[in-house]
């Protein structure tokens, strides 16, 4: 079975061919916060026009948003704020003539993982994909906690320090706070400038935070980090951890497991999840 796996994201749309569990091939278009709506629109179908083939079967695609994930309307995307209720399965199926999945790109993101990466080995646990912004996905016995319009998991919309907690565990922290992305204060760190690294270490110290937060709502048994800041690890380990280490029930944490996705285009894997999914769905109702 081939499909593509689409990821709208705050700056780009990421898409891919996946077939078997691998990304066979890749496009991405970047995307502006004050671009129309049809505007956006136009770079999705350039992306998808990129890649789509006769051996395409369906299109997963995730968003950073609510999502009625049934009637595929998507509503209100922070960071393309033109999207206020877009009936993008329809549009999107109308277009290209194929069946089109959609769900919260966070939604993707744990799916993803329960199909092709670390998620397999858990029964409940939850995605927490950090880049853009901060979302988490949630599994619970084996299967996706949706949610009413699949918002469930919004943790980074959680009211913290006179703000949200995205604004402390994303890539807002580091323009705001730096006035830099993440990636050119992740560049910095890997050369041992101090100003990177101490940027880090408060990172650490919110997005541990965070995790307490997931903690006390849900008890995972494990955490699987993804997303463009997850690559930094290293410099935010050690002072994420410590901070969970202030988490009032010790005995409730002493077996959890904080992992990284080893999925080299969780996203895209991750959209093409739904299709996989539903497919499989339909034929055992058959």
């Amino acid at each position: 079975m081939e499909v593509l796996g689409v990821d709208i994201g705050g700056t780009k749309i990421n898409a891919g061919v996946v077939k078997e569990g691998l990304t066979t091939n890749q496009f991405y278009i970047g995307v502006d916060k004050e671009d129309s709506e049809k505007q956006t629109l136009d770079r999705l179908f350039e992306c998808v026009d990129s890649l789509i083939s006769d051996n395409t079967e369906a299109i997963g695609v995730g968003v950073p948003a609510v999502v009625d994930s049934l009637r595929g309307i998507v509503y209100d995307v922070q960071n393309i704020p033109a999207w206020k209720e877009v009936y993008l399965k329809k549009i999107l199926e109308e277009h290209y003539g194929i069946p089109v999945y959609i769900n919260n790109d966070a939604n993707c993101f744990v799916m993803g993982e329960r199909l092709f990466g670390k998620g397999k080995q858990h029964k409940n646990y939850v995605g927490l994909s950090i880049g853009t912004g901060l979302g988490m996905g949630i599994i619970i016995d084996g299967k996706i906690y949706n949610g009413v319009l699949s918002g469930a998991g919004e943790i980074g919309m959680v009211p913290y320090k006179g703000s949200i907690l995205e604004h402390y565990s994303s890539s807002f922290f580091f323009t705001e706070n730096y006035g830099l992305s993440a990636k050119e204060i992740h560049d910095l760190a890997k050369q041992d400038n101090d100003v990177a690294l101490k940027a880090f270490s408060e990172f650490g110290k919110h997005l541990g935070q965070a995790v307490n937060t997931i903690l006390y709502l849900l008890a995972p048994e494990a955490i699987i980090l993804g997303g463009s800041i997850s690559k930094a690890y290293s410099f935010f380990q050690e002072c994420m951890h410590k901070t969970i280490d202030s988490f009032a029930y010790p005995e409730q944490i002493k077996d959890l497991k904080i992992e990284l996705s080893e999925l080299a285009e969780s996203a895209i894997l991750g959209a093409a999840s739904l299709c996989f999914q539903n497919i499989e769905k339909i034929k055992q109702e058959q």
